[in-house]
């Protein structure tokens, strides 16, 4: 039965990606751009407004780094819409959840409390790794997040850290991976209500628009408009994918990197830079 299904989705984006309408203009000045990349880089654009798209390795599969908690999310959510969790749920801290780092959660005294809303906003909005892997085991694990995902037709986006059977994998994508073009029409999906319900995907979209890790594709847009973002980042690879909703704009893109020469943490990180450049590109195309 799985086999079926897994051909029936395979399908159905074949039929998808034959139908989409290529910029071929863009595609070449995105072409451009990404030339000389010290590193392996994936892009995949679409404009919501005419449908155009541009995919470069859109279909390889990067690491997700952070960007794995809109899938944790998404396993979030669907517990709340079954009503085995509630928004503003209250939740014990225990020291047994600690994430070694520089987490807002971990800072908390063990049996302290906290509403499940904080604790998602500080998965999305900080980043926050004590909260995110306390959120995917309340979302089922990751098994059960990777069961919704095969479920909406993904079959690259998968959770692999504290996921049995995902062992050998996670040692070369890291905590999820993901490719550009299915985590772009995650997003996508988010914007046309179609993940879970209606509202719970305007839920999602509304929480994934209050990023506080701003300064690349971010920072190139004008603060008025309404962007909805995720952005990942490890030694090794550092990938975002955004929403855009501006007056004349109405678009998606995401770029994943991976092997990446420059691996340092400053603003002038080559990744960041392409990034920021790509985002600076499409904005003034689009708007």
């Amino acid at each position: 039965m799985k086999t079926i299904l897994f051909l029936l989705a395979a399908f159905i984006a074949g039929l998808n990606l034959s139908a989409q309408k290529i910029d071929k203009k863009l595609q070449k000045q995105v072409e451009e751009l990404l030339k000389g990349f010290n590193g392996d880089v994936g892009v995949y654009i679409k404009n919501l407004k005419n449908g155009k798209t541009v995919a470069i390795n859109a279909d390889t599969v990067f690491p997700t780094a952070s960007m794995v908690k809109i899938p944790i999310l998404t396993g979030v959510m669907e517990k709340m819409n079954r009503g085995e969790l509630g928004y503003h749920q209250s939740l014990t801290y225990k020291d047994s959840l600690l994430y070694a780092g520089v987490d807002i959660l971990g800072s908390f005294k063990n049996e302290e409390k906290i509403d499940l809303s904080k604790v998602l906003m500080l998965m999305l909005t900080t980043s926050d790794n004590t909260a995110s892997l306390w959120l995917q085991s309340l979302a089922g694990g990751g098994k059960r997040v990777n069961e919704i995902l095969d479920s909406l037709g993904f079959v690259s986006t998968r959770i692999n850290s504290r996921t049995p059977g995902r062992e050998a994998i996670r040692n070369i994508y890291g905590w999820g991976q993901t490719s550009p073009r299915e985590m772009a029409t995650l997003m996508e999906r988010l914007v046309n209500g179609e993940i879970i319900s209606k509202e719970r995907s305007a839920q999602m979209l509304r929480l994934l628009g209050r990023n506080y890790w701003d300064e690349q594709a971010v920072s190139q847009i004008p603060s008025d408009v309404f962007i909805a973002s995720k952005n990942g980042a490890v030694d090794e690879s550092r990938s975002e994918v955004i929403f855009v909703n501006g007056r004349n704009a109405r678009y998606i893109f995401c770029i994943c990197t991976k092997r990446i020469k420059d691996q340092s943490w400053e603003q002038t990180n080559e990744a960041w830079v392409l990034t920021r450049k790509l985002s600076k590109m499409l904005w003034e195309k689009f708007e």
